[in-house]
């Protein structure tokens, strides 16, 4: 098909049996519910012929998709409000909310970050129609601070500090259990759960990742802990601190099943945030409140020990 990216899998015994949507979900990154969309527009083929969501795959089997251009998802300038911490010709510093994603992707095609800074301003063109200016993310329910690229330059220039560790991404988090430890360092390789693929996991052969945490204060069941990324790999800090047995709070991934808090996802926020000006060359540092619902969930836990 043409204009379309062709992605070409083939079937090991671990995926025999398996149906066609959860497969491709599994091992090509894309959406079950995508992936199924795929399949009822005709673009996903078995051995060349076209299959339908629910077809059962044989080992050996090969398995194509074509998968339309990104560009129909081009992000479009909306009315968002978008919290502005610093702004100059060539950056912008945003504090992000909690559930608010950062671009358009299938299945959140608008109402984003960038569909709101579009609005606001122009973006750098580095990551196309859809990630314009986007140099690094923060997950939906992690909120916090972000740098984006109002320039093309600028992304470059800001993409390659990330690149040599040398920006300042700090990050504030509650934590399942008692870190015994007053601070540490994770240095674990990160890549897709091979069980799961909608997940990240600490495998062998992934690509490097090293958080470093500090314990800010400890609650017995839970522990106040101020997490610094020297890389950036997804999910990071979350993958780490449960890789160490200590998930981040409400977390629906990476989490444990019963959590005292409501909330609406992980308890993380982006705090401070440094780099080097990509015109100016000034060192930029920039720190946020925590949210609300961060605050109040301090609170109870200090005023339970108290």
């Amino acid at each position: 098909m043409s204009g379309a990216e062709k992605i070409e899998l083939t079937v090991d015994s671990s995926g025999a049996g398996e149906r066609l949507d959860r497969f491709l979900s599994a091992n090509s990154g894309l959406s079950r519910s995508y992936a199924a969309r795929l399949a009822a527009e005709g673009r996903i083929t078995v051995n060349g012929c076209a299959a339908e969501k629910r077809q059962r795959l044989s080992e050996g089997d090969a398995v194509t998709a074509y998968v339309p251009e990104p560009e129909a998802l081009e992000a479009e300038p909306q009315d968002i409000p978008v919290d502005i911490v610093y702004e100059d010709d060539s950056v912008i510093v945003v504090n992000k909310p909690q559930g608010m994603v950062v671009h358009p992707a299938p299945g959140n095609p608008d109402g984003t970050l960038v569909n709101g800074l579009l609005r606001h301003c122009s973006l750098s063109s580095i990551n196309g129609v859809i990630r314009p200016g986007i140099v690094h993310r923060i997950d939906k329910d992690t909120s916090g601070l972000l740098v984006v690229a109002k320039t093309n330059a600028a992304h470059e220039r800001l993409a390659a500090q990330l690149k040599e560790r040398k920006a300042l991404r700090q990050y504030r988090c509650i934590v399942n259990g008692n870190i015994k430890e007053d601070e540490g360092v994770i240095d674990a390789p990160i890549g897709r759960n091979p069980r799961d693929r909608k997940k990240m996991a600490v495998v062998s052969g992934g690509r490097g990742a090293i958080t470093h945490y500090r314990v800010l204060e400890r609650f017995g069941q839970y522990t106040y802990v101020e997490c610094t990324l020297e890389t950036g790999r997804t999910h990071q800090i979350r993958v780490h601190m449960a890789h160490i047995g200590h998930s981040i709070a409400g977390d629906p991934l990476y989490g444990v099943r019963k959590e005292r808090f409501k909330t609406n996802g992980q308890i993380l926020h982006a705090k401070t945030i440094g780099f080097v000006h990509p015109e100016t060359n000034e060192l930029m540092k920039f720190d946020s409140e925590l949210p609300e619902y961060f605050e109040n969930i301090l609170q109870k836990l200090r005023n339970k020990t108290d």
